[in-house]
């Protein structure tokens, strides 16, 4: 049985324990909030498994989940890897770029697991996606667009786009294959903390085909809750609503035709995919404990968690300067 410490039980970090709690693991929990323990405690972690500091526990673990404030990611999980532990990290693996390509380059020298928490690779939604794209289902994908956005309490440790975009970032990159070539991005600080509060990040993904627009929104003043993903080729288009449990994907068989000298629509059948319904940090997490007794590499790996920190990066700099930036 895999020994698990699981590092911060805070907003986010409650949902792990809750899941954790229930899949066949060894699970020891550290967290230097006392009532936070206390939960842990409520729901049947015996008092032998409950620490508040990580370091009187990390001997023990085989893997860590590391669900702490981003500030304090790469510090952290540069400690467990070097300590020859398996690491599951939230999103964003860092708040840097060159932090994030240091902490994978120890993984695989030392051949540790590192996993991070793009969870949105692990939506069967997602699976149902990136299948059709690679299948040739779209034909040549013209837009992606993501709305992650709505009214809600803002995170005191990054700004709405490395809170929130980051996770469409990842999927586009994911969908595509690869990071985009260019990066444009608008953001405002309305709320005066000094990070972004409304973001709005456009991406150009060049292939042998054409150029593939992406446009990601993120904020926390929108009426509501979207979670919602757009994609239009040549031959099928489709909105995949994330905040559905079952029927999340609806496709149409759009198109436009040349007709002298113009373009006419011609709007095709509509489906909807069913899909099972499945949590996807749970899936998430029974692929990372997999993947320590396997040692096979994730789905969302350490590259993966670099190459979006490097886009998000990419994207305040753009925001700061009003300019179109190429990445490398």
């Amino acid at each position: 049985m895999v020994k698990i410490l699981l590092l911060g039980i805070g907003r986010w970090g409650t949902n792990h324990l809750r899941l954790l709690h229930t899949l066949p693991v060894e699970l020891f929990v550290a967290e230097v909030n006392q009532e936070r323990l206390a939960h842990a405690r409520s729901i049947g972690i015996p008092e032998t498994h409950l620490f508040k500091s990580h370091h009187e526990v990390s001997k023990k673990a085989d893997a860590i989940v590391v669900v702490t404030p981003a500030n304090t990611h790469f510090e952290l999980c540069k400690e467990f890897l070097e300590a020859d532990k398996d690491v599951f990290v939230e999103k964003p693996i860092t708040l840097r770029s060159e932090d994030a390509r240091v902490l994978v380059r120890i993984a695989d020298q030392r051949k540790r697991i590192l996993q991070v928490g793009h969870i949105f690779r692990y939506d069967p939604a997602s699976q149902w996606l990136k299948d059709a794209i690679q299948q040739g289902k779209f034909g040549r994908i013209k837009i992606l667009r993501g709305n992650f956005s709505g009214f809600k309490r803002p995170r005191n440790d990054t700004g709405v786009t490395f809170a929130d975009s980051i996770h469409f970032i990842d999927l586009f990159n994911y969908f595509m294959g690869r990071s985009p070539n260019r990066v444009s991005a608008t953001m405002k600080d309305f709320m005066g903390r000094g990070m972004d509060d409304a973001s709005f990040v456009a991406m150009d993904y060049d292939g042998v085909d054409g150029t593939t627009l992406a446009t990601v929104e993120s904020g926390y003043y929108s009426p509501g809750k979207f979670r919602e993903v757009v994609v239009v080729g040549e031959e099928l288009s489709t909105v995949c609503d994330y905040n559905v449990a079952q029927y999340k994907i609806k496709t149409y068989e759009n198109k436009h035709i040349k007709v002298d000298g113009g373009f006419k629509t011609v709007e095709g059948a509509m489906h909807q995919i069913e899909l099972p319904p499945e949590e996807p940090l749970l899936k998430e997490l029974r692929a990372f404990i997999e993947s320590v007794q396997m040692r096979k590499p994730p789905l969302a790996d350490g590259w993966s968690g670099y190459e979006a920190v490097r886009v998000v990066e990419t994207s305040l700099k753009s925001a700061e300067n009003g300019q179109t930036i190429k990445l490398s």
